[in-house]
């Protein structure tokens, strides 16, 4: 059996451009994709925390140390130059990969630069 588990997070990302007239996409620093283990064409979740917009596209590189975090085409039509986003990538893992499983969770400042890193996320308390 295989289980789909987070892979990847870049959490609270800020949207730098929304190009409607470009090849459909999300361009993404090249520098936050290698520390995430994103490939450009990996498809991602979208989630936009200022509007709740949910949608699916998929990664082109962005130029290394640009902090760019670029909605083209139609996906710019669910942004606005300044939304905090949540971009998460998703693998397919076996039981016994599941058990080690630790995804690479990226946390974000404002304008994009890397605030820390973790590979968990802590029990939420009731």
């Amino acid at each position: 059996m295989q289980n789909i588990m987070l892979k990847a997070k870049l959490h609270m990302a800020t949207v730098t451009h929304a190009v409607l007239n470009y090849e459909g996409s999300c361009a993404i620093d090249s520098d936050l994709l290698d520390m995430a283990g994103l490939q450009e064409f990996e498809q991602i979740q979208i989630y936009n925390k200022d509007n709740g917009e949910r949608f699916t596209t998929y990664i082109i590189r962005g130029e290394a140390g640009s902090r760019m975090i670029s909605m083209n085409g139609a996906a710019a039509r669910k942004v606005a130059v300044g939304d905090r986003i949540i971009i998460c990538a998703y693998g397919n893992y076996d039981a016994n990969e599941c058990k080690d499983h630790k995804p690479a969770l990226i946390y974000m400042a404002p304008e994009n630069v890397v605030d820390h890193t973790a590979n968990a996320i802590p029990v939420q308390a009731g």
